[in-house]
C-alpha cells in the first residue's frame, strides 16, 4: 500500500513530524511511504496512494498558507471523485501549548472529508495520547528556536512518538482496508 506525507515547514520541527510518522508508516510491512515538502509534492500523485497524510504549523488555529494554497488544487480530484474511500491523517505544529493545535487539525481534516476521504486519527488506547495527544491526528508544541528547556523538549520528543504511532496506525489501516477490499473483490 502506497502513504503519501505532504508536509509545509517553516523552522523544520513540522518537518520532523512528518519524518517520524513516515518512519512509524515504514515499520509495517508492504507499506511504501512517500513523502514531500508542499512546495515538491504534486497533487495529481494522490490518485496512486492508499492513504495520504497532511500536516502544516498551525496558524491562529488554521491551515499554513503554503498548504492551504496546495489543498485548493484539488479541485479537478474532487470533481472527479479521485479520492473517494481513500485513508487521510493529519498533524500539525505550534509554537504554544494552547496554541491551536486542535483547531488546526479540524481544519486540515475538513478537506479530506469533502473529498470523501475515510479519516484516521489516534484513540485513547495509545498511553501517550491519553496524556498528551489528540484523537483528530497528531498534533505538537514545538520548542522555540534555540531553546533549551527541558519541558519544552520533553514534549516535542513525546510529539515525534505520537507520531511514530499515527504512521503506523495508517499503515495498518490501510493493510487491513486493502485485504477487505480483495476479499470482497472490490480491487
Amino acid at each position: 500500500m502506497k502513504i503519501y506525507i505532504v508536509y509545509d515547514s517553516e523552522a523544520g520541527h513540522t518537518e520532523q513530524l512528518a519524518r517520524s510518522i513516515a518512519k512509524g508508516a515504514e515499520r509495517v510491512p508492504g507499506a511504501q511511504v512517500f513523502i514531500n515538502h508542499v512546495n515538491k509534492a504534486d497533487v495529481k500523485d494522490l490518485a496512486d496512494m492508499d492513504a495520504i497524510i497532511w500536516g502544516c504549523p498551525g496558524h491562529f488555529g488554521s491551515i499554513s498558507s503554503g498548504l492551504k494554497e496546495w489543498i485548493d488544487k484539488l479541485g479537478y480530484l474532487w470533481a472527479n471523485g479521485t479520492l473517494v474511500d481513500k485513508l487521510g491523517a493529519v498533524f500539525c505544529t505550534t509554537a504554544t501549548i494552547h496554541g491551536g493545535i486542535e483547531a488546526t487539525l479540524l481544519n486540515l481534516i475538513t478537506p479530506m472529508l469533502h473529498q470523501g476521504m475515510m479519516i484516521v486519527g489516534l484513540p485513547a488506547n495509545i498511553p501517550e495520547n491519553a496524556l498528551y495527544g489528540s484523537y483528530y491526528g497528531v498534533g505538537v508544541t514545538s520548542p522555540v528556536e534555540d531553546t533549551h528547556d527541558p519541558l519544552s523538549q520533553s514534549l516535542f520528543a513525546k510529539g515525534l512518538a505520537l507520531g511514530e504511532a499515527l504512521g503506523s496506525r495508517v499503515a495498518k489501516t490501510a493493510a487491513v482496508y486493502e485485504a477487505g477490499r480483495i476479499t470482497l473483490g472490490a480491487v
